[in-house]
């Protein structure tokens, strides 16, 4: 458990040991989330990825793709396209 105590404009400071685990580092923004009357908050970041993460959750199976190396060897044959080589 770590305390910290609210500002007067109303801002926290995050203990380091928190914001180590979190992978937080100035500039990053978080979000807070609420659920049951409790407040977490998380890393934004973090957030976004699981979001896309489950987006694409059976994608690839449905296109076609058996395993990340058939996923992988699709990538490179893309880029060798793009860059024309």
């Amino acid at each position: 458990m770590e305390i910290t105590k609210v500002s007067s404009k109303g801002q926290i400071t995050i203990p380091i040991s928190v914001r180590n685990k979190m992978n937080l580092k100035a500039g990053d923004k978080i979000i807070i989330l609420e659920e049951n009357g409790r407040f977490y908050f998380e890393n934004s970041a973090t957030q976004a990825f699981k979001r896309a993460e489950k987006a694409f959750e059976g994608e690839a199976e449905k296109a076609g793709f058996h395993s990340e190396e058939e996923m992988q060897e699709y990538m490179k044959e893309i880029r060798k396209e793009v860059r024309g080589y």
